[in-house]
């Protein structure tokens, strides 16, 4: 996951493991499958977060098959799906209301 805190969604400005766009990791013998969802699915900028996460999540595993990355729209996002952390960054209250 140490890698994919480096993609940083440039709307605004929180890594997608913070932001809770990281719906799961899947090991397979063809390679690794990220399940990613979007805040929006007319997010200007997924496909740009999709390509980085995968360039991020090869250059961190370079002996492993190349990833791939799924976009998932099931569960949906929501603020929930943040960390306190990215709560924190965005002016949010840490606890959820």
């Amino acid at each position: 996951m140490s890698a994919l805190r480096q993609v940083v969604d440039p709307e605004v400005g929180v890594n997608i493991v913070d932001l809770g766009l990281v719906v799961g990791l899947d090991w397979r013998p063809e390679g690794l499958l990220l399940r990613l969802t979007l805040t929006s699915a007319a997010c200007p900028m997924g496909e740009l977060i999709a390509d980085q996460a995968l360039a991020a999540l090869d250059a961190a595993l370079p002996e492993e098959p190349p990833a791939e990355v799924a976009l998932v729209w099931e569960p949906a996002w929501s603020p929930e799906r943040m960390s306190v952390l990215a709560r924190v960054q965005l002016g949010w209250p840490a606890a959820q209301p």
